[in-house]
C-alpha cells in the first residue's frame, strides 16, 4: 500500500524519502481513506489480539474522536498511535494504541513514535500535561519520554497496566 507523503515536525517528506526515515501522517478518522483504516485496523489486530494473545473490543467507539498517527517506511505502515484532547480518554491529553510493526522494532522507530505523538498533541492542541495507560513492561521506556508512574495500577484485557503522567 502506498501512502501520500506528509509529516508533522522534524525533516519534510522529500528529505524523508531520501532517507530510511519514516514519514509521519497525522490525522482524524474522517481523513483517513478505506484503504488507510483498513491498515491500521489490521496491524492493530496483528499486534494486540494475534501477538499478544489478548482478545478484546479494539475498535471501542473513540476512534472517531482521535488524531491518528501513521508513521510510514519503505511504503508501509510500521508505527501507529492515536491520540486524544483533554477529557476524551483522561483530564489530560493523551495517546493509546501504540504499536510498532514486529519486524520493524529494535531500531528506535518506538521512541520516534512517542516524539512524534507528544509533538502532535502539541501542535494540535497546544502544549500540555500527557497522560497515559501504558503496559507496566513498559513502563521505563515511557520514562524515557519525561512519563512517571502516578501511582493507579490496573488490569486491562488481562495485561497489567499503570497510568503514567507526562508534565507540561
Amino acid at each position: 500500500m502506498t501512502f501520500k507523503l506528509w509529516s508533522i515536525g522534524g525533516m519534510g517528506a522529500a528529505a524523508a524519502r531520501k532517507s530510511d526515515a519514516p514519514v509521519w501522517r497525522l490525522m482524524t478518522f474522517e481523513d483517513l481513506r478505506v484503504a488507510e483504516l483498513y491498515e491500521v485496523l489490521r496491524l492493530r489486530s496483528e499486534v494486540f489480539v494475534v501477538e499478544q494473545q489478548c482478545l478484546f473490543q479494539d475498535m471501542d467507539g473513540t476512534d472517531q474522536k482521535a488524531m491518528h498517527l501513521l508513521g510510514v517506511q519503505h511504503g508501509e505502515l510500521q508505527a501507529y498511535a492515536r491520540c486524544f484532547a483533554a477529557g476524551v480518554k483522561f483530564p489530560e491529553a493523551s495517546f493509546g494504541r501504540v504499536l510498532i510493526r514486529q519486524s520493524a522494532r529494535g531500531a528506535g522507530l518506538g521512541h520516534a513514535l512517542i516524539d512524534q505523538a507528544i509533538a502532535a498533541i502539541g501542535q494540535v492542541w497546544g502544549p500540555q500535561a500527557i497522560r497515559i495507560g501504558a503496559q507496566l513492561q513498559l513502563s521505563a521506556f515511557y520514562g524515557q519520554h519525561g512519563f512517571v508512574d502516578v501511582g493507579k495500577n490496573y488490569l486491562e484485557d488481562c495485561i497489567p497496566h499503570l497510568e503514567m503522567l507526562r508534565p507540561v
